[in-house]
């Protein structure tokens, strides 16, 4: 029974609302606080109005609408007995509670994948399904300390950025970067990297994910057709050029790193690869590599360097970036990713001159330029020695749980062998027996552990193993996370 006058819509005004983009002119006569509320509900069951959220006050929607303010108290009334809203006096009215989601056999919802098909048949969304897969423990490689994200220094920064920056600075940017960045880049790599590099030759971008789709697109555009990859080599990076039409001939990775003879033996024009911490298997390109890959480059190969992760160091001395020997021949890309935060999407090409203004011209048509804001608030970190101080205690916070990994793994996997420990966010563990990796991985994820089969980084057979990140994971987790593999492994090979 309605308890208000239901009035009616005012038409000879608009009487629409930007608020769930609704129009009182689609409700029947006499019937607005039931189309009202039913518009509510369904917003409260969709997600629209999610738990928390506050509804605009009776007052002004009723205005917005153009109908009684009795109109919308009751609409709001019903959602309280519902028990999906609460008032909160002067807080207004707010979400209290959403409809159970439906099950999960309900006909047309999508389900996730089981996790054996995860592991075994990883599709193009494969990262993001494996995110979205709840775990007591995720040992996935690839991210560092998050909890370790320098806050206070960031939001100091950016206060300062803001309190000096003039109103023609939130106007559209430079596709190429903010010059203050570029300059902060170009400084950060000779001081890290051996690189010497012109400001004006450093392009900022959306991380080394855009990085890859950008050279891709330049590449093609060039009629190029492939890159060699290493094998094992990063499913992700080779799941960004196959995207862009490129194809992925592997070479062979050894103890000193992609073999250029099988480079050579592809024919491919251009290779990508991890010189100073290969990913996965953790290997530096020796100095003999790093002779036969220049000539091969002289003879007009094109170098992608994808330098990752190589501040991130331990027991070796550090490497140079290949750039800063060949830089007409290497097309070198970084990021903070593993610095700071993947979520900051932030990462840097330096191209041959060759290539360019092709890569400004792509970055440009992608997006116009990265946002200008979070440029200006790294440039200061740079510079300021902020960045400087955050990796030295990452270092120590790494090498620490690093140290965990590998203890727990001499102590629960005495037959595993380790790669890669000097240096980086994750370790491969090559395992003995006949156990599949993937069985292993999505076994691991059953108990709450989340990890990646080295079988996903491989083109060719190979060894099973898993590749396990320590960085993002406190000690305890790593030691109770190992003893779980540990153990599912010796279930699986009982199984047998």
């Amino acid at each position: 029974m309605n308890r208000s006058n239901e009035g009616t819509v005012d038409r000879s005004k608009p009487s629409g609302s930007d608020f769930l983009q609704l129009n009182a002119e689609d409700a029947p006569p006499g019937g607005l606080s039931d189309w009202l509320a039913g518009h509510l509900r369904r917003a409260v069951a969709d997600g629209r109005l999610p738990v928390g959220s506050r509804l605009p006050a009776t007052r002004v929607l009723a205005a917005e609408l153009h109908v009684s303010r009795g109109v919308v108290t009751e609409a709001y009334q019903r959602l309280i007995e519902d028990g999906h809203a609460a008032g909160r006096g002067r807080n207004g009215t707010v979400v209290v509670a959403a409809p159970a989601p439906p099950p999960p056999h309900s006909p047309g919802r999508p389900q996730p994948a089981p996790a054996a098909d995860l592991f075994t048949a990883p599709g193009t969304d494969v990262f993001d399904a494996l995110r979205d897969r709840p775990a007591r423990i995720d040992l996935s490689p690839g991210v560092p300390d998050l909890a370790a994200f320098p806050r206070a220094a960031w939001l100091r920064a950016e206060r300062a950025v803001l309190d000096g920056l003039a109103a023609a600075g939130l106007g559209y940017g430079d596709p190429r970067g903010t010059p203050e960045l570029r300059r902060a880049v170009a400084n950060w790599l000779a001081r890290y990297r051996g690189i010497r590099a012109d400001p004006g030759e450093v392009l900022i971008v959306a991380g080394t994910s855009q990085a890859f789709g950008l050279i891709a697109e330049v590449l093609t555009s060039a009629g190029l057709t492939e890159i060699a990859v290493e094998d094992p080599g990063s499913l992700g990076a080779r799941q960004h050029l196959r995207h862009r039409g490129l194809a992925t001939p592997p070479v062979p990775v050894d103890a000193d790193g992609l073999r250029v003879d099988a480079l050579r033996a592809t024919g491919a024009p251009a290779v990508l690869l991890t010189p100073a911490h290969q990913f996965p298997t953790g290997v530096v390109l020796g100095g003999g590599r790093r002779r036969e890959l220049m000539r091969w480059a002289r003879t007009g190969g094109l170098i992608v360097e994808d330098d990752y992760d190589a501040e991130h160091r331990y027991d070796r001395p550090p490497v140079p970036a290949l750039r800063s020997m060949l830089a007409e021949h290497v097309c070198y890309a970084g990021s903070v990713s593993k610095l700071l935060a993947p979520a900051l999407r932030v990462g840097w090409i330096l191209a041959p001159p060759r290539h360019r203004e092709a890569l400004v011209a792509a970055k440009r048509f992608a997006d116009l330029g990265n946002a200008v804001l979070p440029q200006l608030v790294l440039a200061r970190l740079m510079e300021s020695g902020e960045l400087e101080r955050h990796l030295r205690l990452l270092r120590r916070r790494h090498r620490r749980r690093r140290d965990a990994m590998t203890a727990a793994l001499a102590a629960r996997l005495p037959g595993a062998v380790v790669h890669g420990a000097a240096a980086g966010l994750h370790l491969l563990v090559t395992l003995p027996g006949e156990v599949a990796d993937t069985d292993l991985a999505a076994a691991a994820l059953a108990r709450g552990v989340k990890t990646q089969p080295l079988s996903w980084h491989c083109q060719r057979p190979n060894r099973p193993g898993l590749v396990l990140g320590y960085a993002a994971s406190r000690v305890p987790d790593i030691t109770e996370g190992v003893a779980v593999l540990a153990e599912v492994l010796r279930e699986l090979r009982h199984s047998r």
